[in-house]
């Protein structure tokens, strides 16, 4: 690997700033041409190693070395402003920084609640919401399709399924956005009202419990009896997790609660910008998906495939010395993986074709933007259901679609893991 290649290198490491994010497709293709992983670094004092690559990218995200314990790297996260375990706002507390048997655990008790059934229930009321919000648009004219559809539609459905009142939605959607922009002034403020609002709530369905999935998870948390706690290993137990029975601790409970806000609002958000921006760039592709809405659910996969909006993983940290594509990775090292990146690296059930191009047809789109092992994101059925109701009936009210504003005047989320953009003006008419 040529580290003094001059781009998409600066000094002998990427560097995932705005301008690389407002850029991530071309500058991800030019490191897959260098090799399949790279020196890094996510934000300034913070460095580690990138893959970029479809296949190392797999094997990454299931290495048995490579955790979210973040023990080994406490120095240099301490020196970067990092402080491990953080209950007062929930971090530590839940799977997505957890490993097995403590993930295992958690992922279980959460799953529990959060099922297959509960999930496939929500698609009238999706339906019900998009065209709620598409009747509260002008009958024509430019509006910032983030503000007034992408946005509020998986809030108003994370919200009204963990059963967070009406009166803290407003409150809820700007938190969550907040929470998930690691360099704002704003972060860490947005994870600590999130949690108080969260515990809050978390107390008053204990003594008020209804039909939703906070209530779901108050029951899990305290029934009695054996909820698959695991074997015991090795790693220490964080502080505050669970009873020796398995169950949820109260942190814990609040840390999944949290987690499932934060992944299961952004991300989707997300999601449908991405997806619109791309059909707008592709009017072909924006044609045959009006004509042919029954390839909504498979063009939902192109879209995560093709700009996914979690466009890298969560963090891992190398328990030991690691070879990693060929790449010595020290122990104590953050890795990451461009799942966005990987998807366009991925081989494809058709054979080929371009994978730098939007094909809303294309047969079973192979992409890693849901993860891959243990950590698969628990609502990637969600996900799916909430983009694919609201694309349909996007596509069937708004008949007349175009972007605002030049492609490159757009502003993109400049930090985190989040990919898309702040605003999404449009041109548009209602049918």
């Amino acid at each position: 690997m040529d580290t003094d290649e001059p781009c998409p290198y600066r000094d002998g490491r990427v560097v995932l700033d705005p301008a690389f994010k407002a850029d991530a497709p071309a500058r991800y293709a030019a490191l897959r041409e260098l090799g399949p992983v790279h020196p890094a670094e996510f934000q300034p004092g913070l460095t580690g190693w990138l893959v970029v690559g479809h296949d190392l990218a797999r094997e990454a995200l299931t290495h048995p070395a490579l955790l979210k314990d973040a023990t080994p790297a406490a120095g240099a996260l301490a020196a970067a402003g990092f402080v491990l375990h953080e209950p007062s706002v929930g971090l530590g507390a839940q799977m997505l920084e957890a490993d097995p048997p403590e993930h295992t655990r958690l992922r279980r008790l959460a799953a529990t609640a959060f099922t297959p059934r509960r999930t496939a229930a929500l698609a009238p009321r999706i339906e019900q919401i998009a065209h709620a919000l598409i009747d509260r648009m002008p009958p024509s004219g430019v509006i910032d399709l983030v503000e007034a559809f992408n946005a509020p539609l998986p809030a108003t459905v994370i919200a009204e399924l963990l059963g967070i009142p009406p009166e803290h939605h407003r409150d809820f959607r700007r938190w969550s956005g907040q929470a998930l922009q690691v360099t704002s002034p704003e972060h860490r403020g947005a994870l600590a009202a999130l949690h108080a609002l969260l515990a809050t709530l978390v107390a008053d369905k204990r003594r008020r419990p209804q039909d939703d999935l906070l209530s779901a998870l108050v029951a899990v948390r305290d029934s009695p009896g054996d909820h698959g706690a695991g074997p015991k290993s090795g790693l220490e137990r964080h502080p505050g997790s669970g009873s020796e029975d398995g169950r949820l601790s109260e942190e814990e409970l609040v840390g999944t609660a949290l987690m499932l806000v934060v992944a299961g609002h952004e991300s989707t958000v997300n999601l449908l910008g991405n997806a619109v921006l791309a059909l707008l760039q592709h009017p072909d592709q924006l044609r045959l998906l009006r004509e042919r809405p029954e390839l909504v659910p498979g063009a939902v996969e192109e879209f995560l495939r093709h700009d996914t909006s979690v466009e890298r993983s969560t963090n891992r940290y190398a328990a030991e010395d690691l070879d990693l594509g060929g790449v010595s990775i020290p122990r104590g090292s953050l890795v990451a993986v461009a799942l966005g990146s990987a998807g366009h690296d991925a081989p494809q059930a058709d054979g080929g074709g371009d994978p730098a191009g939007l094909d809303v047809a294309r047969p079973a789109a192979r992409h890693l933007a849901f993860g891959h092992g243990v950590h698969y994101c628990l609502g990637a059925p969600l996900a799916r259901l909430e983009a694919t109701v609201a694309l349909r009936t996007l596509l069937a009210r708004v008949p007349e679609l175009d972007l605002a504003v030049p492609v490159d005047s757009l502003d993109w989320i400049g930090s985190g893991i989040i990919r898309g953009v702040r605003s999404l003006p449009v041109r548009y008419r209602v049918g």
